[in-house]
This record gives structure tokens, sequence and C-alpha cells, in this order.
């Protein structure tokens, strides 16, 4: 995480309730500005096209019982980084706002580390 102090109840959320692991905060930037600080942007300036891509957003918020919470600076863009047992960089996503993780992607990569 980029940031504690302005929604540490949002923060204790995610880790009860999607991410029941250790949470470290990345004082230096260093893993965003390794995924390229790379800053939300509107994919089209069409207002319909926004409406329903916010409208698909806030559905799949809602079906998978996330509140969608807006507090901090949200328009740095984040992503997952895994490393092999020696600390090098293997695999890399980089998040794009409003689509899904590619888990299998993700499963496959670290199955990969662990078979080698």
């Amino acid at each position: 995480m980029k940031e504690v102090g302005v929604d540490d109840p949002g923060l204790t959320e995610f880790q009860s309730d999607f991410f029941p692991y250790p949470l470290y905060r990345d004082e230096e930037i260093t893993f965003y500005t390794a995924l390229g600080m790379r800053k939300m942007k509107a994919a089209s300036w069409n207002p319909y096209k926004i409406f329903r891509g916010i409208r698909n957003v806030m559905k799949r918020l809602k079906g998978k019982n996330i509140s969608g919470n807006m507090t901090g600076e949200g328009l740095v863009q984040g992503g997952i980084i895994i490393f092999d047992k020696s600390g090098k960089a293997r695999y890399a996503y980089r998040e794009e706002t409003g689509f899904e993780v590619p888990v299998d992607d993700i499963v496959a990569a670290v199955k990969t580390l662990n078979s080698e």
C-alpha cells in the first residue's frame, strides 16, 4: 500500500475481508515506480461509454459485496509483482482499473516458480 492515515478503516476492512495476510507500506513508492507510476485515465471521453463503464464496475463491486471505498489518493494504479526465491521479479501485472485481475495467469506464474 502507498498510504496510511488516510483511510485506515478501509485498510482494516480490506485485510479482514479480502486479504488476510500482512500488508506493507511502500514508503518510497518503489513498487509503484516499478509498475510505471501509471495514473488512472479515461479510456474514452464518450459520456455513454464512461457511464456504462462505471455502472459495470459498480455492479461487479456490489456482486462481490465490496464497498467501493473511494477515500484516499486513488488515481495511481498498482498491480502485482511476483518474485522468485532469489528476489528477482519474475511476473508483473499492471492494474487496469475496471478490469478483473487475471487470477489464472497469476496462479500459473506462482506454479511455474514453485516447480523450478
